[in-house]
């Protein structure tokens, strides 16, 4: 009866996080889903066009996912609160979060708009160099948008309310297409801007979707009791927002150096070839468009966990973190199983030359064998979120990245000190060998996180006897 009973309390909370989760991977999608569709509609208009948009986004994205990261310490706060029966508390979290979205849009803002001393240095051409420019400062206008909306949208996803962001994100990306449309090719009477034209499209699309999520923030009847527009200008409350910022600060910083991990690794090997760089960009562009799915789980296992323990139910907590770690290596193994199964019609979506698509498929071997670790260090990174011990995903992240992943990728990639150089191979395995290693490190934070917290629990109940 026992082990029903515990089969049934797993298969209870893993329905929740699918619950949860589904609608966060259909919003990511829609999110990813837009700079393909850019790509795609610049890309007719010139090369350069598309390669501006991919160059700015170099840029654009790891300075965004910054202040996004720091926003990322709304979650759990707001859960903790939610499940704690403290849901007078929350609106004060969402206000001193716009403090955050002010303070972090001036630095990122004025680095996005003098890019171009970046941009200029790199010697590339300068037609390409000036489109670039303008794309970069098309898409400024819409930064405080983005990280308003995203301030809301975590108060949705703290009371698990994941739907309303994955609506307002499928209907942002059916605003960008015929926006695309009228800036990038002139219609309606204005100029053709190409590939700027996208940056002023996505511009306005997260002005509107901005505006969508706090009208449904506002007027949704199950946050009616939050209050959170009755005296929406706040002073900042400095302990509030250092308590944010070292709960937002590493995840922040984790998600930088993440990015620029891979970005970095493109940058090496572009001496090698095109080919080289085009079959590592495919393994590469299909593990991102996987990745989203652990991705997602993790997140409903921050928002969840933190419910939990709000509740004052460890136990309970424990049990959402194994049932997310389930969940996620159950869909890996069908991922993994169709990466290897279809790695050849993969690169085909890509490419039509057989040389790339036999080196994409070798990459695409190791990319479905990096899936299984990439799952439990995003998923046990979620869980820990969840128990707001961010400080050690930094640490672990950066160590198991830049100290174990980048050398070992380098060496057997580039030079030939083991053996002769493997090119973008080398980098994979350095992946497989780093996310391996976080992954255990994390599940290891993750059980001492439980002990801990089952020992505090254990001492309040002896201090009632």
């Amino acid at each position: 009866m026992q082990k029903i009973s515990r089969r049934q309390a797993y298969h209870t909370e893993a329905k929740k996080l699918i619950a949860i989760a589904l609608p966060i991977l259909l919003a990511q999608v829609a999110q990813n889903s837009m700079g393909l569709v850019d790509t795609i509609m610049a890309g007719r208009v010139s090369a350069a066009d598309m390669a501006a948009i991919s160059v700015g986004a170099s840029i654009w994205f790891p300075l965004v996912l910054f202040g996004h990261g720091l926003l990322l310490a709304l979650p759990p706060t707001i859960s903790y609160l939610n499940g704690s029966g403290k849901r007078n508390r929350i609106a004060h979290q969402v206000r001193q979060g716009i403090w955050i979205v002010i303070g972090s849009c001036i630095p990122l803002g004025l680095l996005i708009y003098h890019s171009d001393i970046v941009i200029l240095s790199m010697n590339m051409e300068p037609k390409l160099a000036d489109i670039t420019i303008r794309y970069l400062h098309a898409m400024l206008f819409g930064l405080p948008a983005y990280l308003l909306m995203i301030n809301f949208r975590c108060l949705n996803d703290g009371i698990a309310k994941t739907k309303p962001a994955m609506v307002i994100t499928l209907f942002g990306l059916l605003l960008n297409i015929p926006l695309n449309y009228i800036f990038i090719y002139g219609k309606l009477g204005l100029p053709a801007f190409g590939a700027v034209g996208c940056g002023i499209a996505t511009a306005i699309v997260n002005w509107v979707m901005c505006l969508m999520m706090i009208a449904y923030s506002k007027y949704a009847r199950n946050q009616r009791d939050l209050n959170v527009f009755e005296g929406i200008i706040e002073k900042p409350n400095f302990a509030t927002l250092s308590k944010l910022l070292r709960l937002g600060f590493p995840i922040a910083v984790a998600l930088c150096c993440e990015v620029a991990l891979f970005a970095l690794t493109s940058l090496f090997l572009s001496p090698l070839g095109t080919n080289m760089v085009a079959s590592h960009q495919i393994a590469l562009n299909t593990s991102s468009f996987i990745f989203m799915l652990p991705m997602s789980l993790g997140m409903a296992a921050t928002i969840l966990v933190g419910q939990r323990l709000g509740e004052g139910s460890p136990a309970k907590a424990k049990l959402v973190s194994y049932s997310a770690l389930m969940v996620g290596l159950s869909l890996t193994v069908i991922t993994a199983l169709i990466t290897v199964v279809l790695r050849e019609q993969i690169a085909m979506i890509f490419v039509k030359d057989a040389n790339v698509i036999a080196m994409a498929g070798s990459l695409l071997i190791l990319a479905a064998l990096y899936q299984f670790s990439d799952t439990v260090q995003v998923v046990s990174g979620g869980v820990l979120r969840g128990y707001k011990d961010t400080q050690a995903i930094l640490y672990i992240t950066l160590f198991c990245y830049w100290v174990i992943g980048m050398p070992v990728g380098y060496t057997l990639a580039m030079t030939d000190l083991i053996m002769p150089h493997l090119g973008a191979k080398g980098f994979w395995i350095g992946f497989v060998v780093s996310l391996t290693a976080a992954a255990l490190l994390l599940v290891y934070r993750m059980h001492k996180i439980q002990a801990q917290t089952d020992d505090v629990l254990l001492t309040k109940l002896e201090n009632l006897k």
